[in-house]
């Protein structure tokens, strides 16, 4: 069960020495327990690449992202705003980054950069898990200018002296703690006061485009961290595939993908699992999972594992049964030509739009010959979504869309989706079929990062005739 966040019977001094024992360990091996994380000279390298990107006597204002409540005193999994992780690494709320083009003197510090973070506080982390502080971070991250939260209202910072105070859209869904007096709210408030925002300048619009520019390019070590999430999600989609059958609910799929997530180390999904069966194939961003299957039924599989902050972004489409029917298997070629065509354009010099209009003419010219829709131009009601995104820190990830380069990783993800009710042959009804792959743009072309789970009819249906790890057969 979960315990309450206070203690009936244990008296005060019990409590304190339990949670000095705990929070107060300078031993930094509890603090991270993964090997393979981002080194802090990446995030070092990021943060100069921002500030070598800054106009003179500028400085740059980055928030953590807020806790956010699920019931009462229930709190999601923390999940940390993307561009603070990407320049620091840090995996904790209620933080601030300041990066100065000019070396500035805080709090008798010199430096161009200053991560403000949580005091220590024993009785907390008991609760809630260890903090870095400031030792920690400065240990485990390299930066070496680490102050408190609580000082910065203290501090002395005339950020109208800068020519230009870079800010990002500040976080959604700050909630004001009336019994904190340092959260993130009364970070941004202070802030807010200090610089006197909206102020004349303030510049909301350079500090995203230099982060999205540099976050568009992936470096090896981020490559390296989408590999292994990319690797952990085909063998989620793999693993459904053999276990799948009539009698089985959606949920299932989801169940058995997020297993092998977690199993190979995976500390979230990407984003929630889509698991549509039948009719609910045809709902693009499907979400609740819970309908059972049958035979002749097709279910997608929309799902990605997320590791170590970068995310992965899989979707195969499989028959129930085992096997595709002629509807089925018309609709699937289809949309598999289509993503065919579309890696073919994935090519450095290419623009971003260039595999979406490859997949949509395949996919276009196949509605009509299949009769259903009488013109090319009627696609949209059968293909309503883009063919790419970036994709990294978020599902969705920062870029700005031009011609691709090497170090891009996006998704190529056609799609046909035939409604019950929609104006063609009743025999189309309710199948909905989107093949996606998560691939890397290198210097003469594209690497499928994906391509480890099964896209053709023909592989799809023998890997369903396999027994799956619950030693199941068919």
């Amino acid at each position: 069960m979960r315990l309450l966040s206070f203690i009936y019977v244990l008296s005060a001094g019990m409590v304190l020495i339990a949670g000095a024992s705990f929070g107060q360990n300078d031993d930094l091996k509890y603090l991270r327990y993964d090997t393979d994380l981002l080194s802090k000279d990446f995030h070092k390298g990021r943060r100069e690449e921002v500030r070598r990107q800054m106009p003179d006597k500028s400085v740059a204002v980055f928030f953590a992202a807020p806790e956010r409540n699920r019931s009462n005193d229930d709190n999601f999994q923390y999940h940390q705003d993307p561009n603070f992780y990407y320049l620091t690494g840090f995996t904790e709320s209620n933080a601030m980054l300041l990066i100065f083009k000019e070396k500035q003197n805080l709090a008798g510090i010199q430096s161009y950069e200053y991560l403000f973070v949580q005091s220590k506080d024993p009785n907390k982390e008991m609760w809630t898990g260890r903090r870095m502080g400031i030792n920690g971070a400065k240990q485990l991250l390299g930066i070496d200018a680490v102050l408190l939260n609580r000082d910065f209202n203290g501090l002395e910072i005339p950020f109208q002296k800068f020519d230009k105070v870079l800010t990002l859209p500040f976080p959604k869904g700050i909630v004001d703690d009336k019994k904190d007096n340092i959260d993130l709210y009364d970070l941004v408030e202070q802030f807010k006061t200090k610089s006197g925002y909206p102020s004349d300048n303030n510049d909301n619009v350079k500090l995203s485009k230099i982060m999205s520019a540099l976050r568009e390019i992936k470096q090896p070590e981020e490559i390296a961290l989408m590999r292994k999430a990319i690797t952990m999600s085909c063998d989620g989609h793999i693993e459904v595939m053999k276990a799948l059958k009539p009698g089985m609910h959606e949920y299932d799929a989801q169940a058995i993908a997020e297993y092998i997530f977690k199993k190979n180390g995976s500390e979230y999904v990407g984003y929630p699992s889509i698991c549509g069966g039948g009719e609910n194939a045809c709902i693009l961003h499907y979400g609740s999972n819970r309908r059972p299957l049958s035979s002749g039924d097709l279910q997608l599989n929309d799902m990605g594992a997320e590791y170590h902050g970068y995310s992965a972004d899989v979707t195969r489409t499989i028959p129930v049964n085992g096997e595709f029917s002629e509807e089925q298997r018309a609709i699937y070629s289809i949309v598999k030509e289509a993503q065919d065509a579309g890696f073919a354009a994935c090519k450095p010099g290419n623009d971003f739009q260039d595999p979406g209009k490859a997949a949509t003419d395949v996919i276009k010219k196949g509605l009509v010959r299949l009769g259903i829709t009488k013109d090319e131009n009627e696609y949209r009601k059968y293909f309503p979504h883009g063919t790419s995104h970036y994709l990294g820190l978020d599902v969705h990830d920062a870029g700005v869309p031009g011609n691709l380069e090497a170090g891009n990783v996006i998704t190529v993800e056609p799609g046909i989706y035939i409604p019950e009710g929609s104006p063609c042959d009743k025999k189309w009804w309710n199948i909905g079929v989107r093949i996606e792959d998560d691939i890397l743009i290198t210097d003469t072309g594209y690497e499928n990062l994906s391509a480890k789970a099964p896209r053709s009819i023909e592989e799809i249906e023998a890997l369903m005739k396999e027994k799956n790890m619950f030693k199941q057969s068919k």
